[in-house]
């Protein structure tokens, strides 16, 4: 099962681009660019459901615990958000009910059917992250994010590694240590499932036919660990 957090860049006509001019909301601060793409393929492929929720993450941002301090950014970016200053619990809670909690009940829910007709999951997220950061530029094509869990993990960073030509981030360029890692948490636990969170760097993905190149790619790996059962064989040790 594959989910799409920072798919799109989409503001709601009642917020007005958040006061925002049209470019801002094409930058990384407004949602993944090319992940959606990414993880269309790999559901196409993989025969997967797929969700996503239809909003900028500068609305709300469906990866983050209701509680978490950058649920809903005032600034993202070195980039004022108009739109989200000095928000008030009634907006916040708005915005909650009609994006954050819709979303993850439709994952709780296709999990539920996947339980009670007996399929093995996984849980994959895929994201995108911008090549320089805060004046630091990232080498890395691919980052593999898992937290005590590691078997679709390590299955993805070996696989991955055969290329010389990829340099591979583990746990980079975000670990769930930064709180990136709130959807996967949330909803793997029940089950344990094996789940890993897919973080690729946008200039690899900035056109349709590479992300269909990387969706399958990443697929390949995927079914390679599907076939050989390893979902259901419990976590592997850090």
């Amino acid at each position: 099962m594959i989910v799409c957090d920072h798919a799109s860049q989409t503001v709601p006509l009642d917020y007005a681009s958040l006061g925002l001019a049209s470019e801002a909301l094409d930058r990384h601060i407004a949602w993944d660019p090319g992940a959606l793409g990414v993880a269309r393929q790999m559901a196409a492929d993989l025969d997967a459901p797929l969700l996503w929720p239809d909003v900028s993450r500068l609305v709300i941002d469906c990866n983050r615990d209701p509680a978490a301090p950058d649920l809903i950014v005032a600034e993202g970016d070195g980039i004022p958000v108009p739109g989200n200053r000095d928000l008030d619990t009634a907006e916040r809670t708005r915005r909650l009910a009609a994006v954050h909690a819709p979303y993850h009940a439709a994952i709780e829910a296709c999990l539920a059917a996947r339980r009670a007709a007996g399929r093995q999951t996984s849980l994959i997220a895929v994201h995108s992250f911008t090549p320089v950061w805060r004046d630091r530029h990232r080498p890395w094509q691919i980052g593999i994010l898992f937290d005590d869990d590691r078997r679709l993990a390590d299955t993805l960073i070996g696989a991955l590694r055969a290329d010389p030509a990829l340099t591979v981030g583990v746990n980079e360029p975000y670990s769930p240590a930064d709180r990136v890692y709130y959807t996967l948490s949330r909803h793997r636990a029940q089950d344990s499932l094996a789940a890993v969170m897919l973080e690729i760097r946008n200039d690899e993905i900035a056109d349709a036919a590479a992300q269909r190149q990387w969706g399958s790619r990443l697929a390949a790996v995927v079914r390679n660990f599907a076939v050989a059962g390893q979902a259901a064989a419990g976590p592997a040790a850090a």
